[in-house]
């Protein structure tokens, strides 16, 4: 008997539902709503800064400023570590320390992306689930995409949202890998690298400038039968600072053994970031790295605008993909045909 389709169940109900018409956004409710607390609202605003519907932008950009009175009290932290060093739970035991202490805390974790899509795979709030049912938190899981050296473009934009929102204390962790520390030390005030037992033995595999950047070391998973390990990580990473500049003016960098899961020596990680916190504020230090990271920002904004704009050319796109072919012959040198391109880019907009 041949069965009718229409009274066949759909595995998802939902799927043959058309699409609702998503909603036109009023920035000045949005506004209004990220001012008065609503998650749902900040969260809706971080969704719209992150969009590369040019329409999307102009609105985002409208939001921004905004926010952007608002913001610029809080204090940025930025967490780095290599995969599996334990940054997720450190990050909630971190974050609901300093809720205890008095502070509303956003976590803006930085997944690893699909490396079809791009996507979030949202494994940062699944593990952070004492943290991300908190009434006094925020987590935006973001996807590294693939600029900034992984850290997702819009992460600053996020954080003026998240200071207008009425958060006080911003953690951002980085995916750990390549150029995303030195992105992440360029939007926060304080920079802690997290490391394992065992981590004096690969000192040779960490840059020098990731170490340098670092207010403050950790050297994570200090328990049970690693504690002597991590004591051992400890002194050598240690005599090793020494040869490096110190981050901030009358600060040295400390190094701290913890263990996130046991909550050990957290609470002196958070006294740690807030004497910094304290110390940077009274000689001026935090004002000025404020100051250079606009401008930093500043440079970076226009190098991406001004790339956008170059492949944004269909000619453009389309000669450069035939120039790719040549250089990649090597009938053509790359220098030559970035300017063949470049003087091409400039006829075809003349």
């Amino acid at each position: 008997m041949k069965k009718d389709k229409e009274n066949i169940p759909s595995i998802n109900p939902d799927f043959l539902v058309p699409s609702k018409k998503r909603e036109r956004i009023d920035v000045h409710s949005l506004f209004a709503g990220i001012k008065a607390g609503s998650w749902q609202d900040l969260s809706r605003a971080i969704t719209l800064v992150e969009s590369q519907s040019k329409k999307d932008k102009e609105l985002a950009r409208q939001l921004i400023h905004l926010c952007l009175p608002l913001s610029g009290s809080s204090f940025r932290i930025g967490i780095t570590g290599s995969p599996g060093v334990g940054k997720s739970t450190f990050i909630e035991s971190l974050g609901l320390a300093l809720i205890d202490s008095g502070h509303k805390v956003a976590v803006l974790a930085i997944d690893p992306s699909s490396s079809l899509n791009h996507g979030s795979i949202l494994g940062d709030k699944t593990r952070m689930d004492r943290l991300a049912i908190h009434e006094h938190s925020f987590i935006r899981p973001s996807p590294a995409g693939t600029s900034l050296g992984g850290v997702a473009r819009t992460t600053r934009e996020s954080v003026i949202l998240c200071e207008a929102a009425g958060f006080d204390r911003i953690l951002i962790e980085t995916v750990g890998v390549g150029q995303s520390e030195v992105t992440v030390h360029s939007m926060v005030d304080f920079f802690l690298l997290m490391l394992l037992p065992g981590a004096g033995d690969e000192l040779q595999g960490i840059k020098r400038g990731v170490m340098e950047m670092a207010d403050l070391i950790v050297i994570n998973k200090a328990d049970d039968e690693r504690e002597l390990l991590a004591q051992k990580s400890k002194r050598m990473v240690q005599n090793a600072l020494h040869i490096l500049p110190a981050t901030a003016k009358e600060w040295k960098t400390p190094v701290e053994t913890i263990s996130a899961l046991k909550q050990k020596n957290v609470k002196r990680v958070m006294q740690l970031s807030n004497q910094f916190f304290d110390l940077v504020r009274s000689n001026n230090v935090f004002g000025e790295r404020r100051k250079q990271q606009a401008i930093y920002w500043l440079d970076e904004y226009i190098n991406f605008q001004l790339k956008n704009t170059f492949f944004d050319n269909p000619l453009i796109y389309q000669k450069y993909n035939e120039i790719k072919e040549i250089v990649r012959d090597n009938q053509l040198s790359p220098f030559e045909a970035a300017d063949e391109l470049f003087q091409f880019f400039l006829k075809s907009n003349s």
